[in-house]
């Protein structure tokens, strides 16, 4: 304790002087970031929950700092975007990798089912891009560059998974993503008198109605799961206002993937509920068959677009049915992966060593090759397991609903892969492993208790055996697999 003491007030002496020197060298302009800079290493120091609140709040409600300027070949079309909570997640990661650095007797990596997968899938991400700086493909900078923006948020999982001890602090870091999905909810639909298609907030000056569409479908699917398990949360009501919410902002996107991966999720839901409550599933499936029916003119238009375009070149034919040169686009580049394929079939053409390809599938094919298309499927078959392990063990209704609604945002999102890059794009990620690294507490949690439930159990009847009182029964803790009496 003295020692930690001790290391406060050298920051502290530290953080100082530095905020001292700024003001005496610096402009004002560049005193007041660099202050708040600061203050959020020190928060970040003293509070690992305290700065994981604030970066589940800047996950989509971030201003963009920089976008462009830093794309080259494939990349020409978007460049990268720096948003506040790229930098925000150097910080509080940085000083978290540090403290446990520091600190004696702190595991730097929870243990988890997904701790390999992870791993592997970034190594061999990491070796293509290199093979392709080696023979020319990707630009050193600009590869490199894209590879930290797409798995920064894996940094999210461990910091989670490690950071989070009680249930409590889950239920809130669950509630703060779900506060924030209602306010971009909220954007999403105050944009509709515009005429516009909604966007996530800060998303420059051309938005990205898929990107907010793929939230919105992993989001909704939690709070669905939340619903759907009696007990799962004290007070249900704000679930169904945000899904209501969140529903007509999803509309708003006219994101036509997003409708699709929506569709694929409420038939999962149909299935699931066919047996447990037999009269909602057939009205559920009902309702999704009559979307062309009661769904708002616009919603319609933009689906019956897809065969409905007029006649542009680029449009791709199937027989007597002809489709628009954006589904044509996304298509196509399942044509294009197959002939990159050939041409680099172990490990592709590195990250932007490819032309840009809007499609996940097809993009890490001709990005990655076989082995890391392979390192992908691993990687979301250990999640999809962990999830259901998660669901099935599962002894209270919170991470049996969580684990339910993380399932179906999983499915979802993989409905959506295919006409967007849904697995590294940053706002659907930072939530998506957010979630996962709770769920996979919970599921690690659960394995560490069972030992001692065991032995509790043990204990209890040999002493009911041998005629001596053992008490009240014991409760697992959230925890770390402890037990307490009640």
């Amino acid at each position: 304790m003295e020692a930690n003491k001790g290391l406060l007030i050298i920051v502290a002496l530290v953080l100082t002087g530095a905020i001292g020197a700024l003001i005496v060298l610096n402009e004002p302009t560049v005193v007041l970031p660099a202050f708040f800079g600061l203050l959020l290493l020190v928060v970040a120091f003293l509070s690992t929950p305290a700065s994981l609140y604030i970066l589940v709040f800047s996950m989509l409600l971030s201003p963009e700092f920089l976008a462009g300027g830093l794309g080259g070949g494939a990349t020409e079309s978007r460049g990268i975007t720096l948003r506040f909570d790229d930098f925000l997640l150097v910080v509080i990661g940085f000083v978290w990798l540090a403290k446990r650095a520091f600190f004696k007797g702190a595991e730097t990596f929870a243990r988890t089912p997904l701790n390999g997968p992870i791993m592997f899938y970034i190594a061999m991400t990491f070796v293509a891009t290199l093979i392709g700086l080696l023979e020319g493909r990707v630009r050193g900078t600009t590869g490199f560059l894209f590879i930290l923006k797409y798995y920064e948020y894996v940094l999210i999982y461990f910091m989670v998974v490690s950071s989070v001890e009680t249930e409590k602090q889950a239920k809130n870091l669950l509630i703060a993503s779900l506060v924030t999905c209602f306010f971009v909810s909220l954007f999403a639909i105050s944009q509709i008198p515009s005429g516009d298609r909604a966007s996530a907030p800060f998303e420059g000056e051309t938005g990205e109605p898929n990107t907010l569409g793929g939230y919105l479908v992993f989001m909704l699917s939690i709070a669905t799961g939340l619903i759907l398990t009696p007990g799962s949360v004290r007070r249900q009501w704000p679930l169904y206002v945000l899904l209501v919410m969140g529903a007509i902002g999803l509309l708003a996107t006219l994101s036509r993937a997003a409708f699709l991966a929506a569709g694929v999720v409420v038939l999962v839901l149909c299935v699931r509920l066919l047996r447990r409550k037999p009269i909602i599933a057939p009205l559920l499936l009902i309702a999704l068959l009559a979307t062309p029916w009661w769904a708002p003119e616009a919603v319609s238009n933009r689906i019956l677009y897809t065969f409905t375009q007029p006649v542009e070149s680029g449009q791709m034919r199937f027989g007597a049915v002809r489709v628009d040169t954006s589904t044509s686009d996304r298509l196509r580049s399942w044509q294009e992966a197959a002939q990159h394929w050939k041409s680099y079939p172990i490990w592709g053409m590195g990250v932007t060593g490819g032309p840009f390809m809007d499609a996940m599938y097809p993009r890490v094919l001709t990005e990655t090759g076989t082995v890391g298309l392979v390192a992908f499927f691993i990687l979301i078959g250990a999640v999809f397991r962990m999830g259901w392990a998660a669901y099935r063990q599962a002894k209270d209704p919170f991470p049996q609903g969580v684990a339910m609604g993380f399932l179906l945002g999983l499915v979802g999102l993989l409905v959506h892969a295919i006409g967007a890059n849904s697995f590294i794009i940053v706002r659907i990620m930072e939530p998506f492993w957010l979630v996962a690294a709770l769920v996979a507490r919970v599921y690690v949690m659960d394995q560490s208790a069972q030992p001692a439930d065991t032995a509790a159990v043990s204990d209890q009847v040999g002493g009911m055996r041998s005629g001596r009182r053992t008490g009240a029964p014991v409760l697992r803790d959230f925890g770390a697999g402890r037990t307490m009496k009640r």
